[in-house]
């Protein structure tokens, strides 16, 4: 199933794309697209729906994040060696774990701001994994079984602020605007081999990004056996998983977004998003 959340920002409807590509409202049958509704049992409800009898959306609405409430919102750093090397980084040993503030999760069309002074503002197109079930020391064999299914997400990411302000990358990427999510939520029995997905996203036009999940340092079911291993992960929790290459950084000379370029990316079988990019505004 793809499951969307649409309408204006905090008053979104639950829905879900049908065989057709049209959006079909869901508010009859669930209140939200939130942690209770990510569960196996839950979805398996939504799946025996009959489609077709669910009121059809008319017009283009926005979409909002396809999951409500986002518990934690978790990244994973320098996940493919070539991005690495292009970072001027070390392969990992281990997972690079940081978090992205909550208050940055946005819709996949909504528009990036850059923040007050930003220079270096980037991209990074990224498989986002969502949880389903409360997952704690799971095993790397079952730690897909946890998964609901997998989104979009563009990393939005503040050089300066990620790497010359001290040790902690969380500085570069929870500004407001910085996580759209979306457009949909993908469940995972929909995506054959999640370790083979092609990835893209252009800058005004201009490829910057081709990659493919299969070129993870640590995969899927490796990272969320990893992550439960440090805290709970709860249904409703996001997991950003790297980028490939082509960032705005590893230019020579680096190219940064700035105010009026366009931003579009998307995964196979996943969708796509498009950001403009805007000025600094309270």
């Amino acid at each position: 199933m793809k499951l969307v959340r649409y309408g204006n920002p905090g008053k979104e409807k639950p829905g879900l794309i049908d065989a057709n590509g049209q959006l079909r409202d869901l508010s009859s049958v669930v209140p939200d697209i939130g942690a209770a509704q990510l569960g196996d049992a839950a979805l398996a409800k939504i799946r025996k729906i009959k489609t077709d009898k669910l009121p059809l959306v008319r017009g283009k609405p926005r979409y909002g994040c396809p999951v409500a409430n986002v518990g934690k919102f978790i990244a994973i750093g320098l996940n493919y060696a070539d991005h690495a090397a292009e970072s001027n980084m070390p392969i990992p040993a281990e997972p690079v774990v940081f978090t992205k503030a909550n208050s940055c999760i946005q819709g996949p069309n909504d528009p990036v701001m850059l923040p007050k002074g930003s220079v270096k503002t980037d991209w990074e197109v990224e498989l986002g994994v969502v949880i389903g079930a409360r997952a704690r020391y799971v095993s790397q064999k079952d730690a897909l079984n946890y998964v609901a299914g997998f989104c979009v997400i563009n990393d939005v990411s503040e050089r300066a602020w990620q790497l010359e302000h001290g040790l902690t990358w969380d500085k570069g990427k929870g500004f407001d605007t910085f996580g759209p999510i979306g457009p949909w939520l993908v469940t995972r029995d929909e995506i054959a081999n999640v370790q083979k997905l092609g990835m893209w996203l252009d800058v005004n036009g201009q490829r910057m990004q081709t990659g493919n999940t299969k070129t993870m340092i640590f995969n899927v079911a490796k990272l969320v056996a990893y992550v439960s291993q440090l805290n709970t992960l709860m249904p409703g929790d996001v997991i950003t998983t790297g980028t490939p290459p082509g960032v705005g950084m590893g230019m020579k000379p680096p190219v940064f977004l700035k105010k009026g370029d366009v931003i579009t990316l998307g995964i196979d079988g996943l969708g796509e998003q498009r950001q403009e990019v805007l000025p600094f505004k309270l």
